[in-house]
C-alpha cells in the first residue's frame, strides 16, 4: 500500500490481515526472486475487501476521472476501486491483447523486460488517472504506465500498490 504513515494507516488492523493474506513463495519464476502471491489474500474475502477499502477511502473524494490497472494482478484491485469511486477503468495490458489502435511503453522487470499498451483515446487531456498494480519491485511497470498515461495529455495522479518491496531500484 502507499506510505503508511503519510496517509493515517498506522494502527489500522485492516493492514494485519492483509498483510498475514499475502504468502511469499521463495524462487519464483526464478531464483533469487522473493515473489509476493496476492492470490491467498484474494482467497480471503475480508483482506481483499479491506484492500479495496482502503483505496477508495484514499481516492473517493480525489476526483479521480480513471483507474488504469497494470495487467493482470493490477485488474484485480483496480476495477473494484474505479466503481466504487465513479471512474471508469482502463487496462494497461501486454501486447498484442487491446483490438483497436493502441501506443505501447517497454520497460525493465526485476527478472527481464516486458511492454504495455493502451488503447489510444482511453484517456483524454485533463484526465486525472490513479495507476493501479499488485506491486512495486524496480518501478519499471508503474514508470511505463505513467508514460502511456501522460503521452495522451491526462495526469497521473498518484501510483499504488498492494505490496510494497522496501529495497528496490526504480527503473525509468
Amino acid at each position: 500500500m502507499f506510505a503508511e504513515e503519510e496517509n493515517g494507516l498506522m494502527g489500522d488492523p485492516r493492514l494485519r490481515l492483509i498483510s498475514e493474506s499475502i504468502r511469499v513463495v521463495p524462487g519464483f519464476p526464478k531464483p533469487g526472486i522473493m515473489f509476493q502471491d496476492i492470490s491467498t489474500l484474494l482467497l480471503n474475502h475480508k483482506a481483499f475487501k479491506h484492500t479495496v477499502d482502503i483505496f477508495v477511502d484514499r481516492y473517493k473524494d480525489m476526483d479521480i476521472s480513471a483507474v488504469a490497472g497494470c495487467e493482470a494482478r493490477g485488474f484485480i484491485f483496480g476495477g473494484p476501486i474505479a466503481l466504487a469511486i465513479g471512474a471508469k477503468f482502463i487496462p494497461l495490458r501486454k501486447p498484442g491483447k487491446l483490438p483497436g489502435e493502441t501506443i505501447s511503453e517497454a520497460y525493465d522487470l526485476e527478472y527481464g523486460k516486458d511492454c504495455l499498451e493502451m488503447h489510444v483515446g482511453a484517456v483524454q487531456p485533463g484526465d486525472r488517472v490513479v495507476i493501479i498494480d499488485d506491486l512495486v519491485a524496480t518501478g519499471g511497470t508503474l514508470s511505463a504506465s505513467m508514460r502511456l498515461i501522460e503521452r495522451m495529455g491526462a495526469d497521473v495522479i498518484e501510483c499504488a500498490c498492494v505490496v510494497g518491496v522496501t529495497e528496490f531500484k526504480i527503473v525509468s
